[in-house]
């Protein structure tokens, strides 16, 4: 499992923006403006965005061509 880092000081869909993507093993203290929280090993910065809401963790959606 790995740890996704969001920052609440940057907005993404009606949540927050996935930052950084770490093994659990390797996260680091951090400023309070961010957190670290559980997710899967698929979870890429920047492709996915926290929803606080149902506190999970979301694939920001394509857009269609």
């Amino acid at each position: 499992m790995k740890q996704a880092l969001i920052s609440t000081i940057e907005p993404r869909e009606t949540g927050y923006r996935v930052a950084q993507v770490e093994p659990t093993n390797q996260t680091f203290p951090v400023a309070p403006d961010f957190f670290w929280t559980p997710c899967a090993d698929n979870v890429v910065a920047d492709q996915f965005w926290y929803d606080p809401q149902d506190k999970t963790i979301k694939a920001i959606p394509q857009p269609q061509t």
